[in-house]
This record gives C-alpha cells, structure tokens and sequence, in this order.
C-alpha cells in the first residue's frame, strides 16, 4: 500500500533510522507495517557482536515511526508540525528478533484528545508477538 519513498512522505525519519520498509494496511484508526533486518544492518554489529539481537528499544521506535505514519493521515493539514512521544506505558518483550528475519509492525489509535494521539503498539515476527507497548504522541513545531 506505501513503499518507503511514500512513507517517507510522511515522516521525517531517514536511513539509517527508519525501521519500515512498507505500509501493507492503514485505516483510519490501524496500521500495519514491515521492515526487513537485513544481517549486514550496523546495529547488529555492537548488539551483540558474538549472539546479534534487534534492540527492544528500536522495536519500539518502529511502533512510534508506524504510529507517526498514521497520524500524518488522521491529521492531516498540520503543517510544520510532526508527532513526538510523550509516554510510553506497558511495554513488555517476549522474544528475541535475529538478522534476517521481517518484523510486522502493527499500530492502533485508540484515541485522540485535542494533538494527544494514544496508541497501541505490537511487534512480531511469523505471527509471533516479540514486543507490545502503549504509548502517546503530540504534535510538535518543526523549526524553520
């Protein structure tokens, strides 16, 4: 449904800190995202050299680039302005992703209050949950 030149239509986040590939499904309300861990990534050169492992933290900047995505198309018409996180709750990790596999990451907005966006985050791997989080984004000016 998006390549990543159109994701990148959205989002500010470039290579090599954007960590999806393509947008597969967006609603109004869900998307649903994947990025291929290619083995020759850096990060898998420091984390860990001898056992290389997906950091948590980078599985949940998917959710927030995912979750960041959706906001462009719910809200539309805010110029100059891009979504940050403000919270993150609940997050819990349960299994370890490895080079080469493709992470699906899927992102629901479960409400909005005024440029307050809260989600809910969820990563996985062959249909095998490996994090899940909950978290808030607002909207913030972008210096010209």
């Amino acid at each position: 449904m998006m390549n990543s030149d159109e994701i990148k239509e959205c989002i500010p986040h470039r290579s090599p800190f954007l960590w999806l590939d393509s947008v597969t499904e967006i609603t109004e309300s869900r998307i649903v995202a994947t990025k291929h861990l290619s083995a020759d990534l850096p990060v898998f050169q420091g984390h860990y050299p001898q056992f290389p492992v997906f950091p948590g933290v980078l599985q949940c900047e998917a959710c927030f680039q995912a979750g960041a995505v959706l906001i462009s198309k719910v809200a539309e018409g805010v110029a100059g302005e891009v979504p940050v996180v403000t919270r993150q709750n609940n997050t819990q990790f349960r299994r370890l992703i490895r080079p080469g596999e493709t992470i699906q990451v899927e992102v629901e907005l479960t409400e909005r209050v005024s440029n307050a966006f809260y989600l809910k985050g969820r990563v996985s791997v062959d249909g095998k949950v490996t994090a899940r989080l909950d978290f808030v984004c607002s909207s913030a000016a972008v210096p010209v």
